[in-house]
């Protein structure tokens, strides 16, 4: 197998269902794989691992100000796969020792809301 695919998830799709790798990278997610291939090629072209790190975090970030709508397909299934990532990641289960089942969070009142049209009671004024 050539490490120098052009895109990294067709390679780690390729090296994860490879019959003599199944067994070893099962437990082994896509997206892992994908992050260890992106390193590969950066050090394959001369990049240093800081270097590498770097970019690999650069297109992991989800910009919160990014319009997703103008995304083509393939753009927008890696950011929501990020995200998805992301909510396992940080996703209390009901066997966690600091699982809390009822949370109540208040929220602080700052001075200076703007009120919406759809927020306002119906005898109120905006």
């Amino acid at each position: 197998m050539s490490f120098l695919f052009k895109n990294c998830s067709i390679a780690a799709e390729q090296l994860k269902n490879n019959p003599r790798h199944k067994a070893y990278l099962e437990g082994v997610s896509l997206r892992q794989l994908e992050k260890l291939h992106s390193l590969l090629k950066g050090h394959l072209r001369g990049e240093s691992l800081a270097e590498s790190l770097e970019k690999v975090q650069r297109e992991e970030t989800i910009d919160p100000e990014e319009d997703m709508n103008k995304l083509d397909d393939k753009e927008l299934a890696k950011r929501k796969s990020i995200m998805d990532e992301l909510f396992e990641k940080n996703r209390k289960k009901k066997d966690d020792p600091d699982f809390i089942y009822d949370v109540e969070v208040e929220f602080p009142q700052d001075e200076q809301l703007e009120s919406c049209g759809w927020d306002v009671e119906s005898g109120e004024e905006v």
